[in-house]
């Protein structure tokens, strides 16, 4: 809510005065002040925008930082160095162990495009710490040959990612490294649905089902296989029908108890919707779908009831979803 993270954003301005009081803090309420509200271009609450020396030009944008810790790191990766250089493995371990997660790049040498693109995505993703080598020893210790990024989570790799220039952006990356902030599938809730949309992940996949149901974890554990394939594409979500407090996610998708387990794919950009053309729901179903999605085959789903079988006999016929086109145009 925006009164948390305004008293987040206080809590910041609070332990930052000592350390860093050349950062200043501001709030504005734009409901009386129209002209900045128009002039920065405000459409969503709360927006925090940090300007950099003085100017009034192209402020930056800080995006789905809640905490008052991310906040600090948030802007102290944009006034200072955005990572810690490792130089030993004992550094290396102390930093791959001192939180949940940890991303390290590994490099060749410190002055290349991948760099310089996993230098910014840290500055962008707060909410864990950043290393990178290019120590002889430290790749050693870890197996790693080429520029690598690799997270951590509770001090073992969990994903590497080969760094090629100009074959990945900040927000391929920031996209991807921000999905481990989440399990690899979710289940919607109250809470998750604020971190779910925090993660910026235009993609993702439904899956509708009762948790109680017997083959509940047959076809879990199925999607959970798919899901590792599209991790940084397309965001895996569960969501349990049984929950009577998930009733408006139903009816948003449209989803009737015969039609369970049921598959859809949101894109949050368009708000297209797309439904798994396969019943089952199978490992080899759930990628064929994911893939022809992403090479943007998949067929759009639109919501409708069934034509009534006396649709054109009066003089006004009747329309629904699946005969709207046809007719129409």
């Amino acid at each position: 809510s925006s009164q948390n993270l305004s008293e987040e954003f206080a809590e910041a301005a609070r332990r930052l005065k000592k350390e860093a009081p050349r950062i200043q803090f501001g709030k504005i309420d734009v409901t009386h002040q129209h002209d900045l509200r128009k002039e920065f271009n405000i459409r969503e609450f709360p927006t925090v925008k940090f300007f950099v020396d003085g100017s009034r030009e192209d402020p930056i944008d800080c995006k789905g930082v809640r905490q008052a810790s991310a906040f600090i790191t948030w802007l102290k990766r944009r006034t200072g160095p955005s990572t810690v250089l490792i130089n030993s493995t004992d550094q290396a371990e102390a930093i791959i162990h001192a939180d949940d997660l940890a991303v390290i790049g590994f490099f060749k040498e410190l002055h290349n495009d991948s760099v310089e693109v996993f230098c910014e995505t840290a500055r962008d993703v707060p909410e864990m710490p950043f290393g990178m080598t290019a120590s002889e020893d430290v790749c050693v210790k870890y197996g790693i040959q080429k520029n690598t990024l690799v997270v951590f989570k509770k001090g073992k790799p969990v994903h590497n990612e080969v760094l090629e220039a100009g074959r990945q952006n900040k927000l391929d990356l920031t996209r991807l490294i921000k999905t481990f902030t989440l399990d690899l599938v979710t289940e919607y809730n109250l809470e998750t649905s604020v971190k779910i949309f925090d993660v910026p992940v235009e993609n993702h996949i439904l899956l509708f089902t009762p948790r109680n149901s017997e083959t509940f974890n047959a076809i879990y554990e199925n999607y959970k296989s798919a899901a590792a394939e599209f991790r940084g594409k397309i965001m895996f979500v569960l969501v349990d029908t049984n929950e009577t407090r998930n009733g408006r996610v139903f009816e948003y998708f449209r989803i009737r108890e015969v039609d369970v387990p049921a598959v859809r794919i949101l894109n949050l950009t368009s708000d297209a919707k797309y439904k798994m053309p396969a019943d089952e729901v199978t490992v080899e179903n759930l990628k064929e779908f994911c893939q022809s999605y992403l090479n943007g085959k998949a067929k759009l789903h639109l919501s409708s009831e069934e034509i009534p079988e006396d649709w054109d006999k009066r003089p006004v016929k009747v329309l629904v979803g699946k005969n709207f086109n046809r007719i129409v145009f």
